[in-house]
C-alpha cells in the first residue's frame, strides 16, 4: 500500500480516499470502517491502516444512516448534586467514554414533569439506549416498556420486575461489616441506623443479624437503633447504648455520617478506639472516613463499579447480546479492596444475598423512643444512604456471568434485578 501525497490542508479526508489508498471500493471501505461481517479481516486491516494513515474521522451521522445507531445514550438521574448518585454517573460515563459513546446528562431534580420533558427531548435526539439513575436506593417507577430503547437501570430499581434493575447487595453489605468485627473476636455488637422507611436500612440491618444468627449471636442493646442518618443520631444512640449495654465492644454504624457520631462519644466517654469498642462505618465516604479519630474502617457500595456494569449492560442491549432469560439474574460479587492494615484485621468479600426486610427480630417501636435524642427521619429530599466510592480506592473486580435476560422486541429488555456486591475498606488505627 503506497502512502498518498499529503492532503490539501483546506480539504478533510474522505472515505473516497481510504478506499483509494487500501485499494479498495467506498462500499468495501465503508462495510470494514463499520465492522460489517462481509469484508474479510485481512481487508478490514488494510483499510484500517489506510484510515489511521490518514488520519480519517468518519462522518458520525452517516455512520448513523448505516448503523441505524446515533453514537449517544442518555443518562437521567434525580439528584445529580448527591454524593451517591455522581460515583455511578462516573464509571457510567468512563466505559462510555471507552467506546466513543457521547452521553447526554440530563437532571430531574426529583420532579416527575421535569423527568418527562427529559426523557422526550433524548428521544427526540434518537439516543441508542438510557440509564436512569435513582437519588435513593428504593424503587422508583418505571418509564414503561414501550420505548423504542433499551433502558437499565441503577442504584434504585424499576418498581417493574421487567425491567432490568442494578443495585448494591446491602444485605451482603451489613454481613461483611458484621463478619469483619466477629472475626476479631467481638461480641457485643450492636447496630446504629438511619431511616426505617428506607429499603438500604433495613437490608443491611437484615445482613447484620443473619451474620450474628450464624454464631449464635445477639445484637447488643437487643434492638436495631433506627433513627437519622447524621452524627447527631449517631451520638445520641451510642450514649443509650452505652447506657443499656455498658460491656458492649463493637459498634456497626449504618453510614459513615453516624460513624462519626459514635467516635465522638466513644472519645468522651474516654473509650480506646478499637481496642475497648471497634467501630465499623458504611458508605466509604472518603472526607469523613478518612479524617475520622482514628481513621475509620468502612464498607464501600462500589458505585463507580455499579456505573461501569450498567453502561456495559447497555451496550449488551443495544447490541442484542444479552442471553436469554435463563433461571434468574446472575449474583455479581466484588472483590474486598483493603486500602491498609489495621488493628481491627483485614477485610472480607461478600456475596450476593436476596433482598429482604428483618421481621420479628426488629422492636415493634423501629428503633428508640419518641423523647430520645434525634429520633426524627429523613425527609423526602435528603440523599438516600447507600455507597460512595473514594477516589483513591481501586476499583474491585466483578466476577460472575452475564444477567440472563434478553433483549424483546423494540429494543426493551426483559427484566430482572443484578446486584452488585460490597467492598471492605480497612484504614490504619492512628490510635
Amino acid at each position: 500500500m503506497e502512502p498518498e501525497p499529503a492532503q490539501s490542508a483546506n480539504r478533510a479526508v474522505t472515505l473516497r480516499d481510504v478506499a483509494k489508498l487500501a485499494g479498495v471500493s467506498i462500499a468495501t471501505a465503508s462495510k470494514a470502517l463499520n465492522n460489517q461481517p462481509q469484508v474479510r479481516a485481512e481487508t478490514r486491516a488494510q483499510v484500517i491502516r489506510a484510515a489511521e494513515q490518514l488520519s480519517f474521522s468518519p462522518n458520525t451521522l452517516a455512520q448513523g444512516l448505516i448503523t441505524q445507531r446515533s453514537g449517544t445514550v442518555g443518562l437521567l438521574t434525580s439528584d445529580l448534586e448527591g454524593r451517591f448518585s455522581i460515583p455511578i454517573l462516573m464509571g457510567a460515563e468512563d466505559a462510555f467514554g471507552s467506546d466513543q459513546t457521547s452521553v447526554f446528562l440530563c437532571d430531574a431534580r426529583g420532579d416527575s414533569v421535569r423527568e418527562k420533558h427529559h426523557l422526550r427531548a433524548l428521544l427526540s435526539r434518537k439516543v441508542d439506549g438510557l440509564i436512569v439513575v435513582g437519588a435513593r436506593p428504593d424503587a422508583r417507577p418505571s418509564l414503561g416498556r414501550d420505548l423504542p430503547v433499551p433502558v437499565i437501570y441503577a442504584y434504585s430499581p424499576s418498581d417493574d420486575p421487567g425491567d432490568l434493575s442494578l443495585v448494591t447487595d446491602n444485605v451482603g453489605g451489613g454481613r461483611l461489616a458484621v463478619d469483619h468485627l466477629i472475626r476479631h473476636g467481638r461480641r457485643r455488637i450492636a447496630h446504629i441506623t438511619g431511616d426505617e422507611t428506607y429499603g438500604a436500612a433495613q437490608d443491611r440491618a437484615r445482613g447484620a443479624l443473619e451474620r450474628l444468627a450464624e454464631e449464635k449471636l445477639e445484637l447488643a442493646g437487643d434492638q436495631v437503633w433506627f433513627g437519622s442518618w447524621s452524627e447527631a443520631w449517631g451520638r445520641g444512640a451510642t450514649r443509650m447504648v452505652l447506657q443499656r449495654t455498658p460491656d458492649v465492644d463493637a459498634i456497626f454504624a449504618g453510614s459513615d455520617e453516624i460513624a462519626r457520631g459514635v467516635l465522638d462519644v466513644l472519645h468522651q466517654e474516654n473509650l480506646d478506639v478499637p481496642g475497648q469498642v471497634a467501630v465499623i462505618g458504611f458508605d466509604n465516604w472518603n472526607i469523613l472516613a478518612a479524617n475520622a479519630r482514628p481513621p475509620l474502617s468502612t464498607v464501600d457500595m462500589n458505585l463507580e463499579q455499579l456505573g461501569r456494569l450498567a453502561a456495559q449492560r447497555l451496550f449488551a442491549a443495544i447490541d442484542g447480546s444479552l442471553p436469554n432469560r435463563g433461571g434468574g439474574a446472575a449474583g455479581l460479587s466484588a472483590g474486598a479492596n483493603l486500602a491498609a492494615d489495621s488493628p481491627a484485621g483485614g477485610g472480607l468479600t461478600a456475596g450476593s444475598a436476596a433482598s429482604g426486610r428483618p421481621t420479628s427480630r426488629f422492636p415493634a417501636s423501629g428503633g428508640p423512643t419518641s423523647g430520645s435524642p434525634a429520633n426524627s427521619g429523613l425527609t423526602s429530599g435528603s440523599p438516600a444512604n447507600s455507597g460512595l466510592t473514594g477516589g483513591a480506592l481501586a476499583n474491585g473486580t466483578l466476577a460472575g456471568g452475564a444477567l440472563a435476560n434478553g433483549a424483546r422486541a423494540g429494543g426493551a429488555l426483559a427484566g430482572g434485578i443484578e446486584t452488585v456486591a460490597c467492598r471492605l475498606v480497612i484504614r490504619e488505627s492512628s490510635s
